[in-house]
């Protein structure tokens, strides 16, 4: 997936899990400048669509690429959880005029991410706890934001 192009989100509707294709990036009021990472849970343009269920969204994804190095020399890592063919960030959604947008979470990054990427890392939901995240209370799905457990993940 790549900003501002189309990738996969589940979400639920009418109780029923859903597949679509939504956008990557929620475009921000008054600029419209596209957020693909939301960190700052308290905010209130992202507590809206984090109080409501229905603006939840698991993102599958295989793997994620975290990059080091200077603009010119840059090198990607990936990070996968080998265990798993398919892991999803906790993501959230909203119509806009040009179609249906996601984002996705971040936290403090875990040991294995923090040596790249210091800043942050995505929110990789438990399988055990994709149902939480798609209807739990807003206190309940945020404390669910912290980081994924660094001996179940690989970075190649």
């Amino acid at each position: 997936m790549f900003p501002k192009r189309s990738g996969w989100v589940l979400r639920k509707e009418e109780g029923v899990r859903r597949l679509d294709m939504m956008r990557w990036g929620i475009p921000l009021p008054p600029t419209g400048k596209p957020v693909t990472n939301v960190r700052n849970l308290a905010s209130p343009f992202w507590r809206s669509m984090l109080k409501s269920p229905a603006r939840r969204c698991l993102v599958p994804v295989t793997d994620f690429c975290e990059w080091s190095g200077e603009k010119g020399a840059k090198q990607e890592h990936w990070f996968s959880l080998p265990s798993k063919p398919i892991l999803s960030f906790a993501g959230i959604w909203r119509p806009t005029p040009e179609g249906n947008a996601y984002a996705f979470l971040t936290c403090e990054p875990n040991p294995l991410v923090a040596p790249i990427h210091a800043k942050a890392m995505p929110v990789i939901l438990h399988d055990e706890d994709y149902d939480r995240w798609l209807d739990g209370e807003v206190d309940e799905v945020c404390s669910l934001a912290t980081p994924f457990p660094s001996q179940l993940m690989a970075v190649g």
